[in-house]
């Protein structure tokens, strides 16, 4: 033995070093894939990334370790029966640390992923158990193939009893598949009020993966079948919302202008006749621009600043007129008062006695209002988004600024409605508080429903 060792000792010198030399290879490999490996999963932030990295790094390791010995083996001077012997045993070993990684990566991930959509546990076990026979079925298929075994009578046999398995549990098939797309797409939810194509309707009591109960509003309880939310149309009404105590009636308005007779020819008649003339004058001068031009904004500035700086030529008392905030005053005598102080304020220290040239005087109009009810109703926020998308801007203006100053109400009827008839006073206070003058009239139709939207979602 000694003398063959002498002889021969690059034979089995070479192969060892060549195992070695894959073992401190696989050391330095392991180290450099995972640590990228580690960077580019913390970058990606996926949340499965740690179970990646628990379940291969070892295994990462012996793989090597098998490869270094089959090149060992390869380049060694045992007989050809041995080294195919040899190969057998590390293809097995590899083929069965695979399939140990494969079951617990997707065992980990299965019930990780399957926990966070909020399935029954007892159904977590069964996949995962579904998955598990799956993978160590093709693991042995694999170890029986490399060691020669005939495997096609296995895999007929298999196939026959797969097959007659998903003819006799079809339904049972499809009730499971779309019992796990409802629960993990959201598509419905417990709470939801449904009805099917079918007739059968009411509020969904729970989620199964077989079926889905659902509780009518005769208080009896239903079995849907989940594959038969695939085979029909649902009508996903949502979560019940409340009914307010009193619907909400919406109107519209016809506008017409009258002129009063009443007519400045300068600043101090302005100031003396805007402080007489009746609250519709007001109301037109201060507001008619939002009707007639409702795609600007913001508002133009109103009549009284554009006379002043363009018949008068005062831009200073015209600035200061134009910067008033219509929004902040709760009705229009208030506003009307405003106007006449900082007009006669400014006259007191900047007395102006310029007149406006002839024709060019400022002519008072009043505006005069015709309510009239249409066929919209709503009884809670669903029915309320539906018509709010629908009726006129002169509906919308009548419940916005009408209803505010021209009526004294403080607020909009929206606001007015939810607090009292819905209990909405979060929701009717963020609609209150918007600036209907920083908004065209579309542009705050939009922006009430989207406040209404976000609540009932």
């Amino acid at each position: 033995m000694n003398e063959w060792l002498t002889e021969n000792w690059l034979l089995v010198t070479v192969p060892v070093v060549v195992f070695v030399a894959f073992f401190i290879v696989a050391l330095w490999v392991r180290g450099a894939t995972y640590k990228a490996l580690d960077k580019r999963l913390n970058k990606a932030s996926w949340q499965g990334s740690q179970f990646i990295v628990q379940t291969t790094k070892t295994p990462f390791f012996h793989w090597w370790l098998i490869l270094g010995a089959f090149v060992a083996i390869e380049i060694s001077a045992m007989p050809s029966s041995d080294k195919e012997l040899a190969v057998k045993i590390l293809g097995s070993l590899l083929v069965t640390s695979l399939t140990w990684v494969a079951i617990t990566l997707t065992e980990r991930l299965l019930r990780f992923y399957m926990g966070k959509i909020e399935i029954p546990l007892p159904s977590i076990g069964l996949t995962v158990n579904v998955v598990r026979i799956a993978v160590i079925v093709v693991g042995v298929l694999v170890l029986l193939d490399i060691w020669g075994a005939p495997t096609t009578p296995i895999i007929l046999v298999l196939a026959t009893v797969i097959l007659v398995v998903v003819i006799a549990t079809r339904n049972t098939i499809l009730n499971l598949f779309s019992g796990f797309e409802l629960m993990s797409g959201n598509l419905l939810n417990v709470g939801d009020y449904i009805k099917l194509e079918s007739g059968e309707e009411g509020y969904i009591e729970d989620i199964a993966w077989v079926n889905t109960k659902i509780k009518t509003l005769g208080g009896n309880i239903i079995l849907v079948p989940n594959g038969k939310f695939t085979q029909t149309t649902v009508t996903n009404y949502g979560r019940p919302l409340k009914k307010a105590t009193k619907p909400f009636h919406f109107y519209t308005r016809l506008h017409l202008k009258e002129l009063t007779g009443l007519k400045a020819s300068n600043i101090a008649e302005l100031a003396r006749i805007l402080n007489e003339v009746p609250d519709s004058v007001v109301y037109y001068h201060t507001h008619h621009f939002l009707e007639e031009h409702q795609y600007l904004t913001p508002e133009p500035a109103n009549d009284f600043a554009l006379w002043i700086s363009d018949a008068i030529g005062d831009e200073a008392l015209a600035e200061k007129l134009a910067s008033i905030d219509i929004f902040e005053f709760p009705n229009i005598g208030a506003l009307r008062t405003r106007l006449v102080s900082v007009i006669n304020e400014y006259l007191s220290t900047n007395p102006n006695s310029r007149v406006a040239p002839e024709g060019r005087e400022f002519h008072f109009i009043k505006s005069t209002s015709v309510i009239l009810p249409t066929a919209y109703v709503a009884n809670d926020l669903r029915e309320f988004i539906q018509v709010l998308r629908g009726i006129t801007i002169d509906s919308l203006y009548f419940h916005v600024f009408e209803s505010r100053l021209r009526l004294q109400k403080g607020t909009n009827d929206f606001s007015t409605w939810l607090q009292e008839c819905l209990g909405e006073d979060d929701l009717a206070n963020k609609i209150a508080k918007l600036d209907p003058y920083n908004y065209t009239l579309e542009g705050l139709r939009s922006a009430i429903i989207q406040l209404i939207e976000k609540r009932i979602k």
